[in-house]
């Protein structure tokens, strides 16, 4: 019998933090009241810190030259549920099984700057203290994730 490896898509996010601690959180546009970090799939060949910076700034037009990486955790994994890797097959034409993340935390220069949403993948945005993060704006499959991930970055 042969085995074979499930795949799980690689991914990158960034977590955008200002000096008073307070992290940015964006609302996706489907499904609304969906609240995460920026985040997208890496390139082939790409270093995870480079696929957040890149995935960051064509999310929210923060460029590297606004902040510092001061850490990085990961992989993470998740699992898709079966209607969203059917639906991720359809996209991609790729059987993934759900996500690889890594994930950077990210000291913004200047407690101003505000990202530009272009309303492809969020409609909004907050900066809030890690604490106030509610899991339950998340799917469900991607909440034991972002447990681990304020664990790591913020001891949450």
């Amino acid at each position: 019998m042969i085995q074979t490896k499930e795949l799980y898509r690689p991914n990158a996010a960034i977590i955008y933090q200002r000096s008073d601690g307070s992290v940015l959180i964006c609302e996706r546009v489907k499904p609304e009241g969906a609240w995460q970090f920026p985040q997208g799939g890496m390139k082939k060949g790409e270093a995870p810190v480079d696929a957040a910076c890149r995935e960051g700034m064509e999310e929210t037009g923060f460029r590297p030259n606004e902040y510092d990486v001061v850490a990085g955790h990961g992989p993470y994994r998740y699992d898709y549920p079966p209607k969203e890797r059917e639906r991720v097959l359809k996209k991609r034409g790729i059987p993934y099984a759900g996500q690889e993340q890594h994930y950077f935390l990210c000291r913004m220069h200047s407690d101003e700057a505000e990202p530009w949403l272009d309303n492809k993948e969020f409609r909004d945005y907050r900066w809030i203290q890690p604490s106030e993060f509610d899991l339950n704006s998340l799917p469900a499959f991607k909440r034991g994730v972002y447990e681990k991930v304020l664990h790591d970055f913020f001891n949450i």
